[in-house]
């Protein structure tokens, strides 16, 4: 090959390093409505009397909006299939506010000035009520966040929104009480992870404009166009068809974007105007009405035999919806599937999850989707068993760990085999690199710090297996360049570059030959979107077919042009040939667009039946200083296994950044209510992400498999290297310092009010 597997620089950077327009609050137009909300200040309250009408007669004011002026259709926002998993329990305003930060009113005007003036001049009658806010009373609680008689579950997944329940579910394989009974070592501990945010540069924002033909056009940053456009249908009570969704350069998304959280405001505001409007979210919205990650509590029992070998895992998980039900089914079922399917000899296992709805801001997809609390719960328990059972957790692991051939099972808890997987030699490359032998399981370095070292494996998956559908449309010019026309959205990551990678392979031609350009749902293939680690394997094997048919055409009409049949004639990437004659490329390109009833443009999609994993090592040395409980991580070593690297420095960059947000969910970032429900951390100020300086040292290592059933051999990358940070620094940290952190943020305050107990407890034992 000669660009698959090679680190070629993204298609954007240039653009994106200049500081060229390219981003949607660039692309505006200037005469665009500015558009704000009113926000509700009370975590459950309803709206018993609001008046605008002096906010309506502020000079520059083009339209206030409240419940009232809206649809009443309920819709759900979560960007997934249809049908949806999650509840349509969404109105565009509702009268009932469920959250501090909910929308109240949308109101729209000439200039900022305005907005904000108009804002102060909305009076609000609310009659408050008393909030859920532990998501422990949550369930059947007499305060019903979602009372409403339309509320509705279109797919079955344990919802009732007179239980306060967005889904529940149960899943068990063999008898596991019996199995952990007969297990010589068990752990059974709780563990707790809390909401976390995304923390993308680029906000929340879109603009709409409204086109001669009176549709709706929607410009804005989502991984997801066609689902944003069947959801601000299904909003605004118009069919799809009236609606264009495009998207730009996307400042990053990490899942937050997956959500339709902003996009309904301008659409709403244009629909009923008619002129062009925009929203950008401050930060400060970003962190308090937006979607994090789901905070759970996962309840683990894990048993081995008297030999390492893990028998049965019982996990049982309950998560925090918040006041919508934004992708709560799906993403709690990725926080059994993907950490019980790590150990292969199981005999037994058990899942159990309830998700409850609370009066606290919403949750929604956030990279790792779940398998990110559920990873860490289940090797923390894991861990906890080795040294129970005083061994290596290196040795638990290869006695336990997915291996080529081997039996595992999948997302539905299917027994399958292992196709493509090298996690021993991550382990082996992982132990190497961080000097595993030499430092387990810690270094006394003097004047009172410990240094100590953790590690865990992580799986995940590639696409929804029968659900995400990869789109590609590859046209041929008369300048025998190509067009790529993606419907997956690149948000940073490069896969309009890693795609662009592939057809140029597949089709013998220069890299630069390959123009590839974004979604827009009128000319757009379908796809499913960006998310669920599917573009690379879902939307590379539609690159990978488009080509295919397409060279099919491109030697059809050049055996035309010489005058043989098409199986006589071959396809070198820059002429038609056969035997000694030959016709370029580029007069196959010009008969396609005079006298030829053979289209040159192809249009495939690509879903496949099986989710291959990929697979990760993760292993962590800290610093603890056991006077102040100060924890500093000074070398962090991924070792992966994604298939085929399509581009090896986009996949470096993405495990380096996925491992950063990993360390930060570890070690400081945590999302808190105050007694009436308002987030504390609500802006850079409280919220602390890691910074580089905080993060030591991220190495990156590739222990390449070969996926049959992906292109050139590939898995995917983007959700798996944000899982093992967690479980490998809190084993880190126990192993420095004796404290066992369960509940995360591991801060310096736990681990040093963790030495101090064992200290005083150290004392009453003498």
């Amino acid at each position: 090959m000669s660009y698959v597997n090679q680190s070629l620089q993204k298609k954007d950077a240039m653009a994106l390093v200049t500081g060229q327009p390219v981003y949607t609050d660039d692309l505006a137009p200037k005469e665009c409505l500015i558009i704000k909300i009113l926000r509700s200040p009370y975590a459950n309250a309803w709206i018993e009397e609001i008046k605008t009408e002096n906010a309506k007669k502020t000079d520059g004011i083009a339209c206030v909006l409240t419940w009232e002026d809206v649809p009443k259709k309920r819709f759900a926002s979560a960007g997934q299939t249809y049908p949806e998993f999650s509840p349509y329990d969404r109105l565009i305003l509702d009268q009932h506010l469920r959250f501090v930060g909910d929308a109240v009113a949308i109101v729209a005007g000439e200039t900022e000035a305005a907005v904000d003036l108009a804002l102060k001049r909305i009076k609000v009658k609310y009659r408050v009520e008393t909030p859920v806010l532990d998501m422990h009373t949550a369930k059947d609680n007499p305060v019903l966040v979602h009372p409403e008689e339309n509320w509705e579950s279109k797919f079955p997944v344990g919802a009732d929104n007179k239980r306060n329940l967005a889904a529940k579910g149960h899943e068990e394989m063999g008898d596991i009480d019996a199995v952990l009974a007969s297990c010589k070592y068990t752990v059974d501990e709780v563990y707790h992870t809390k909401a976390d945010q995304q923390c993308m540069m680029e906000t929340f924002r879109a603009y709409c404009t409204k086109d001669h033909f009176g549709r709706l056009n929607v410009v804005a940053s989502t991984q997801v166009p066609f689902h944003l456009r069947r959801i601000l249908g299904n909003a605004l009570g118009i069919p799809s068809s009236k609606i264009r969704v495009i998207k730009p350069r996307i400042g990053g998304g990490f899942g937050a974007k997956q959500t339709e959280v902003c996009e309904i405001y301008p659409a709403i505001v244009t629909w009923l105007t008619g002129r062009p409007s925009k929203i950008v979210y401050s930060r400060h919205e970003a962190l308090i009405c937006a979607s994090p990650r789901h905070e759970m509590e996962v309840h683990v029992q894990v048993g081995a035999d008297e030999n390492g070998i893990v028998k049965g895992i019982k996990v049982e998980a309950l998560s925090n919806a918040g006041a919508y039900g934004d992708h709560s089914p799906t993403t709690v079922g990725l926080t059994g599937h993907k950490a019980i399917a790590l150990y292969r000899n199981l005999e037994a296992y058990d899942f159990d999850y309830e998700v409850v709805y609370t009066n606290v801001q919403a949750a929604g997809a956030y990279r790792g989707y779940g398998a990110t609390q559920g990873i860490y719960a289940v090797e923390s328990a894991v861990n906890e068993l080795a040294h129970k059972m005083n061994m290596d957790p290196a040795r638990i692991r290869e006695l336990n760990m997915p291996v080529e051939g081997e039996r595992m099972y999948d997302y539905d808890g299917n027994l399958t085999h292992t196709a493509s997987c090298t996690m021993d030699r991550c382990l082996a490359r992982a132990k190497e690199m961080i000097g595993w032998d030499e430092k387990y399981p810690c270094r006394d370095m003097g004047n009172g710090k410990v240094r100590g070292v953790g590690l865990a494996m992580a799986m995940q998956g590639s696409s929804i297996s029968n659900v995400d559908v990869g789109g590609a449309t590859l046209k041929l010019n008369e300048d025998a360049s190509y067009t790529l026309s993606l419907g997956c959205a690149d948000m940073g990551t490069g896969c309009d570059t890693i795609l662009s990678q592939m057809a140029a392979d597949c089709l013998e031609t220069e890299f630069d030959n390959v123009v590839a350009f974004g979604v827009d749902t009128d000319v757009s293939p379908y796809d499913s979107g960006s998310y669920a680690s599917a573009t690379t394997y879902a939307t590379g094997n539609a690159v990978i077919n488009a080509c295919s048919e397409l060279k099919k055409r491109i030697i059809k009409v050049g055996a035309g042009l010489l005058g043989v049949a098409a199986e006589e004639a071959e396809f070198d990437g820059k002429r038609v040939y056969a035997g000694d004659k030959e016709v370029s490329l580029q007069d196959v390109a010009y008969k396609g667009t005079c006298g030829n009833t053979q289209e040159l443009q192809v249009t495939t999609a690509f879903s496949s039946k099986i989710s291959p994993p990929p697979y990760m090592i993760g292993a962590a040395e800290v610093e603890v200083d056991k006077e102040t409980g100060n924890i500093d991580l000074i070398d962090y070593v991924a070792v992966v296994d994604c298939g085929t690297p399509i581009n090896p420095n986009l996949a470096r960059v993405q495990t380096e950044g996925g491992v950063a947000q990993g360390i930060g969910m570890a070690l400081m970032e945590n999302v808190q209510y105050s007694k009436e429900g308002k987030i504390r951390e609500n802006s850079f100020m409280q919220y602390k992400i890691p910074s580089r300086v905080d993060i030591g040292n991220i190495r990156v290592e590739f222990e390449s498999s070969y996926e049959k059933s992906g292109p050139f051999g590939a898995k995917s990358i983007g959700e798996l290297v944000i899982d093992t940070p967690c479980p490998a620094i809190a084993d880190a940290v126990y192993n420095a310092s004796g404290v066992r952190v369960r509940e995360l943020p591991i801060t310096p305050e736990k681990v040093a009010m963790g030495i101090l107990k064992a200290q005083l407890e150290g004392e009453n034992h003498k």
